[in-house]
Protein backbone atom coordinates (compact mmCIF):
# COMPACT_ATOMS: atom_id res chain seq x y z
CA UNK A 1 0.00 0.00 0.00
CA UNK A 2 2.91 2.40 0.70
CA UNK A 3 4.45 2.00 -2.70
CA UNK A 4 0.92 2.83 -4.10
CA UNK A 5 0.49 5.96 -2.08
CA UNK A 6 3.98 6.97 -3.32
CA UNK A 7 3.61 6.30 -6.96
CA UNK A 8 0.15 8.16 -6.68
CA UNK A 9 1.91 11.44 -5.50
CA UNK A 10 4.80 11.04 -7.88
CA UNK A 11 2.05 10.24 -11.31
CA UNK A 12 0.47 13.65 -9.87
CA UNK A 13 3.15 15.34 -9.37
CA UNK A 14 4.66 14.53 -12.96
CA UNK A 15 1.20 15.29 -14.18
CA UNK A 16 1.52 19.22 -12.44
CA UNK A 17 4.81 19.42 -13.83
CA UNK A 18 3.90 18.75 -17.86
CA UNK A 19 0.47 20.53 -17.56
CA UNK A 20 2.44 23.22 -16.54
CA UNK A 21 5.40 23.09 -19.12
CA UNK A 22 2.20 22.68 -21.93
CA UNK A 23 0.58 25.91 -20.08
CA UNK A 24 4.58 27.52 -20.86
CA UNK A 25 4.16 26.37 -24.49
CA UNK A 26 1.19 27.83 -24.89
CA UNK A 27 2.45 31.07 -23.57
CA UNK A 28 5.54 30.79 -25.82
CA UNK A 29 3.19 30.43 -28.70
CA UNK A 30 0.98 33.32 -27.97
CA UNK A 31 4.01 35.27 -27.01
CA UNK A 32 6.02 34.58 -30.44
CA UNK A 33 2.92 35.61 -32.32
CA UNK A 34 2.61 38.96 -30.55
CA UNK A 35 6.42 39.18 -31.65
CA UNK A 36 5.70 38.27 -35.04
CA UNK A 37 2.37 41.10 -35.16
CA UNK A 38 4.89 43.67 -33.95
CA UNK A 39 7.06 43.16 -36.75
CA UNK A 40 3.91 43.18 -39.09
CA UNK A 41 3.14 46.74 -37.99
CA UNK A 42 6.84 47.93 -38.34
CA UNK A 43 6.86 46.70 -41.77
CA UNK A 44 4.20 48.38 -42.66
CA UNK A 45 5.27 51.53 -41.26
CA UNK A 46 8.15 51.42 -43.32
CA UNK A 47 10.63 49.91 -41.39
CA UNK A 48 13.41 47.45 -42.55
CA UNK A 49 12.57 44.32 -40.49
CA UNK A 50 15.55 42.56 -41.04
CA UNK A 51 17.68 45.40 -39.80
CA UNK A 52 15.47 45.70 -36.47
CA UNK A 53 16.11 41.90 -35.59
CA UNK A 54 19.82 42.79 -36.01
CA UNK A 55 19.64 45.81 -33.28
CA UNK A 56 17.25 43.40 -31.04
CA UNK A 57 20.49 40.50 -31.51
CA UNK A 58 22.58 43.37 -30.90
CA UNK A 59 21.13 44.90 -27.27
CA UNK A 60 21.35 41.70 -26.08
CA UNK A 61 25.25 41.46 -26.37
CA UNK A 62 28.13 42.55 -24.65
CA UNK A 63 29.13 45.66 -25.91
CA UNK A 64 33.15 44.31 -25.41
CA UNK A 65 32.10 42.00 -27.34
CA UNK A 66 30.54 44.08 -29.95
CA UNK A 67 33.08 46.34 -30.51
CA UNK A 68 36.08 43.87 -30.47
CA UNK A 69 33.83 41.64 -33.31
CA UNK A 70 33.02 45.00 -35.69
CA UNK A 71 36.95 45.94 -34.87
CA UNK A 72 37.87 42.39 -36.61
CA UNK A 73 35.61 42.61 -39.05
CA UNK A 74 36.83 46.29 -40.00
CA UNK A 75 40.56 44.53 -40.31
CA UNK A 76 39.42 41.97 -42.64
CA UNK A 77 37.54 44.68 -44.90
CA UNK A 78 40.60 46.35 -45.15
CA UNK A 79 42.36 43.49 -45.21
CA UNK A 80 40.25 42.49 -48.30
CA UNK A 81 39.92 46.03 -49.97
CA UNK A 82 36.49 46.77 -49.14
Amino acid sequence: MDMEANYQVTADELRQFIERFERLEIEKKDLAEQQKEVMAEAKGRGYDTKVMRKIIALRKRDKNDIAEEEAVLELYKEALGM
